[in-house]
């Protein structure tokens, strides 16, 4: 069952664009977090989406907010996509979709595609904001105008 609006973040570990272990419960609890799941790196969308959320970082990290990316490309992958396009922010490595199932993040466009859906939580790891859309730079600005409500 996908988790909903009030819910709490469950527990979960991953890979991160460096390789190192990163455990869920390193900030949920501690700070605001954005976890964002999108389709794959290095694709228009998603550059752009991961782009914007880049320019926007300084303001998230001003708020005392988490950004954290999730796509179930590989640690490889990411370390690149990272590396192309400067992003500030954690990626995780979800290849075995374990995070997405945990989430309950349902692919799009009939299946083809893995979805993209941004999760907004507050302080103490409670779901406030969950927006599912496929257009990727419309998540940036709802997420942010969440956190801000949360300060």
């Amino acid at each position: 069952m996908a988790l909903q609006v009030g819910d709490k973040i469950p527990n979960f570990s991953a890979k991160d664009s460096n390789g190192n272990d990163f455990d869920s419960m390193s900030v949920v609890g501690k700070k605001s977090v954005v976890f964002y799941f999108y389709p794959k790196d290095n694709t228009p969308g998603c550059t752009a989406q991961a782009c914007s959320f880049r320019d926007q970082y300084e303001d998230f990290k001003c708020l005392g907010a988490e950004v954290i990316g999730i796509s179930s490309d590989s640690v490889n992958s990411h370390q690149k996509f990272v590396s192309q396009h400067k992003l500030p922010f954690i990626l995780l490595s979800d290849n075995d979709k374990k995070i997405r199932t945990l989430f309950g993040v349902k692919p799009n466009l009939f299946g083809l595609l893995a979805g993209r859906v941004t999760y907004v939580v507050d302080k103490n790891g409670i779901i406030q904001l969950i927006f599912d859309s496929m257009l990727a730079t419309n998540h940036i600005p709802r997420a942010l105008e969440m956190i801000k409500k949360l300060v």
